[in-house]
C-alpha cells in the first residue's frame, strides 16, 4: 500500500517512487496526534477520541479485552508501547518446540509468520508482483492468441492474462531511460556501500549526509540524489534503505518484461501454493527487521499502543490484545497466505481482523472469498485500506475485495479511504482511493504519529494503511465497552455515526471539488464519539438503519 511520487531533474527518466513516510509528501504542519482531536475543541479534523472515552468514563463503564489480529508485514514484539498488549497464546509453553495447542504452529505465542521456513532460519521480505506471477505463468498458454481461440472455461481467465500483460507492459520509459535506471541504480548502490562505510551506519537519512564529503563519484551521486529527493518531498527523514528499495522496485518492473520475476516465497516456505488445505508452513518470528516489520509496527500502534503512559504516542483501543500475522512481503502478498492469515486470525479468537495491503489482481480469490465467509460466519469484523493509487474503486481492480467472486458482498467488511487536515493537504488525502458503492468511510491517514522499529521509536507515515488500523481501533474500542455487540452491528454503528465535512472535498483522481458523498458510501469521517454514543443506544435496544450498498457488482468487477 504505497503511494506514488514524482521526482524531477533525473535527465532522461523521471523516476516513480513510493514512500508512505508522511513527511515525504510535504503536506503541511499537522501536532503529533492530531487524528484523535476534535474539530471544535482542538481544530483538527481528528475522530474526537478523548470525547469517547470521557463519554464511557461519566458512565462508569469497565473495558474487556479484544483481541485484534493484524495481517501485515509484521511487528517489532520488544518495543515499549506494545509489548505488553501483545497477544499472547496461553495454550503455549514458550520456546519449547512443541506445538502444545495442537493447532499446527509450533510455539506461536503471539501470532505466526506465513512467510517464513520451517526451521526458522529464513523468511521472506522482498517479493514480486502478482501481475508478473500471473502474465508468466501463463504466457505461453495464451501468448499470440485471440479470445475466438479461447474455449469458453478459459475466456475469464484470458481476460485477466491480458490485464497482467498490460500491467508488465505498461510504459514506463524507452529503451534509453531503462538503460539509463539500470546504470543509475548500479551506480547509486555502489555509491551506498561506501557512504555506510564512511558514516558507520548501516542506516542513514539525508541529515546525516549534509556535512558528509563524499570522496567518490558513486558516492557523491548516491548523495545528490537523496538530497534531490528530500528537498522534493519537504523532509529530511528518507532514508538510503527506503530509496533503494523504491530503485530497486523499478528494476524489478524493467526486468519482468524480460523474464520471469524469482519465486522469493517458493525458495523459502517449500508448501505446496496449489493446496489450500497444506497449511502447516512457516514460523514464529514476527519481527523478521526493521525495515521488514516498519509498517506492521505502525499499524499496531496505531490500533494499540498503551494508552497514557507518557511514552510516544496512544493508540485508539485501550485495552486490546495485538496478534500478528505475518503474511504481506514488500511486494505482492500471495492468496494462499492471506486465506490462512485469517483463518488464524479468527480461530484464535480475533474480534476484528485489519488489512492494510492489497494488489490488482487475485489468481486464487476463492481461498479468500472462503477465508472471508469463515470470519462472518464467526462474526469477526474484517477492516480493510481502499488503496493508495488515487484511483475510483468502483472501476478499477483492488484486491481483497469487498465482494465474492458471485458478486455478493460480506456484511462484516468495512473499507476505508484516507481523509486527512486542512492544515494538511485538505479533508481527502491526496493519494487516497475513494469509491461512491466501494469504500465505506474516510478516516485519518495523513501525518500519522506511532510506533517503528528500533529502539523504541517512533515516525510520521501516511496512507489508506494508517487509515484502516484507525477503524480497526475505533471498532476495537466499541467492542471493549459493549462487548456484545456484534461485527454487522458494529459496522453499521462506525457507518451511521460519521462527521460530514459539510463542505467540498477535492477528488483525489480528477482534483475538482465534489461532496464526500461522491467519494464514499456515508459521505464521512469516522467519529468515535459519535460512534460510541450510538453504540450505547443500540446496547439498549435502539435499531441501526441499515446503510444502502449495491448487492451486486458489475461482471467486468467480479472476475481476477
Amino acid at each position: 500500500m504505497r503511494k506514488m511520487l514524482r521526482a524531477t531533474g533525473l535527465g532522461l527518466l523521471a523516476l516513480s517512487l513510493s514512500f508512505t513516510s508522511m513527511a515525504q509528501f510535504g503536506m503541511g504542519n499537522v501536532p503529533k496526534g492530531w487524528h484523535l482531536k476534535d474539530l471544535k475543541a482542538d481544530g483538527y479534523y481528528g475522530i474526537s477520541l478523548d470525547k469517547a472515552y470521557n463519554f464511557v468514563n461519566q458512565k462508569g463503564l469497565k473495558s474487556t479485552p479484544v483481541i485484534v489480529g493484524i495481517i501485515d508485514s509484521g511487528i517489532d514484539t520488544t518495543h515499549e508501547d506494545l509489548k505488553s498488549v501483545l497477544w499472547v497464546n496461553k495454550k503455549e509453553i514458550p520456546g519449547n518446540g512443541i506445538d502444545d495447542d495442537k493447532n499446527g504452529y509450533i510455539d506461536d505465542i503471539h501470532g505466526w509468520n506465513f512467510l517464513g521456513s520451517n526451521d526458522g532460519k529464513k523468511n521472506v521480505e522482498k517479493d514480486s508482483f502478482e501481475a508478473a506471477r500471473l502474465y508468466w505463468k501463463n504466457k505461453n498458454k495464451y501468448e499470440g492468441k485471440k479470445e475466438s481461440d479461447i474455449p469458453a472455461a478459459d475466456k475469464e481467465d484470458y481476460k485477466t492474462w491480458l490485464r497482467a500483460q498490460g500491467d508488465v507492459f505498461k510504459t514506463e520509459g524507452n529503451a534509453a531511460e531503462e538503460e539509463f535506471m539500470l546504470q543509475m541504480v548500479d551506480a547509486m548502490q555502489n555509491g551506498d556501500i561506501i557512504i555506510k562505510r564512511d558514516l558507520k551506519k548501516d542506516v542513514y537519512t539525508c541529515t546525516d549526509l549534509k556535512t558528509y564529503n563524499p570522496a567518490t563519484l558513486v558516492a557523491r551521486q548516491m548523495k545528490e540524489m537523496m538530497l534531490r529527493i528530500c528537498s522534493g518531498n519537504n523532509t529530511e527523514a528518507i532514508t538510503n534503505a527506503e530509496l533503494l528499495g523504491e530503485l530497486e522496485k523499478e528494476v524489478d518492473k524493467i526486468a519482468i518484461k524480460k523474464s520471469a520475476p524469482k519465486e522469493y516465497r517458493k525458495d523459502v516456505v517449500n508448501d505446496d501454493e496449489t493446496n489450500i488445505n497444506d497449511k502447516n508452513y512457516g514460523n514464529n518470528n514476527l519481527y523478521v527487521s526493521n525495515d521488514g516489520a516498519t509498517h506492521g509496527t505502525h499499524v499496531a500502534g496505531i490500533i494499540g499502543a498503551v494508552r497514557g503512559n507518557g511514552k510516544g504516542m496512544d493508540g485508539v483501543a485501550d485495552n486490546v490484545q495485538l496478534m500478528s500475522i505475518r503474511a504481506v512481503p514488500d511486494g505482492d502478498e500471495h492468496d494462499k497466505d492471506i486465506a490462512l492469515a485469517i483463518r488464524y486470525a479468527v480461530d484464535n479468537g480475533a474480534r476484528i481482523i485489519n488489512m492494510s495491503f492489497g494488489k490488482g489482481f487475485s489468481p486464487q480469490k476463492q481461498w479468500v472469498d472462503d477465508a472471508v465467509r469463515y470470519a462472518d460466519s464467526k462474526g469477526v469484523l474484517l477492516v480493510h485500506a481502499a488503496g493508495n493509487d488515487a484511483k475510483n474503486n468502483d472501476t478499477t481492480f483492488n484486491y481483497p475485495s469487498a465482494y465474492y467472486l458471485d458478486g455478493t458482498r460480506p456484511k462484516n467488511w468495512i473499507t476505508v479511504g484516507a481523509s486527512g487536515d486542512e492544515k494538511a493537504g485538505g479533508l481527502v488525502a491526496s493519494f487516497s482511493n475513494y469509491g461512491k458503492k466501494d469504500v465505506d468511510v474516510f478516516a485519518p491517514g495523513v501525518q500519522i504519529y506511532a510506533t517503528v522499529p528500533g529502539g523504541n521509536t517512533y515516525r510520521d507515515l501516511q496512507g489508506t494503511s494508517m487509515a484502516s488500523p484507525v477503524v480497526a481501533g475505533l471498532a476495537a474500542f466499541i467492542m471493549n465497552y459493549y462487548p456484545t455487540l456484534t461485527a454487522s452491528q458494529v459496522k453499521g454503528i462506525i457507518l451511521q455515526s460519521v462527521s460530514k465535512p459539510g463542505k467540498k472535498v477535492t477528488n483525489p483522481q480528477t482534483l475538482k471539488d465534489t461532496e464526500m458523498s461522491d467519494l464514499s458510501v456515508t459521505g464521512g469521517i469516522v467519529n468515535a464519539y459519535e460512534a460510541i454514543k450510538l453504540a450505547d443506544a443500540v446496547s439498549k435496544g435502539t435499531q441501526i438503519k441499515t446503510v444502502t450498498t449495491p448487492a451486486k457488482k458489475p461482471a467486468a468487477k467480479k472476475k481476477n
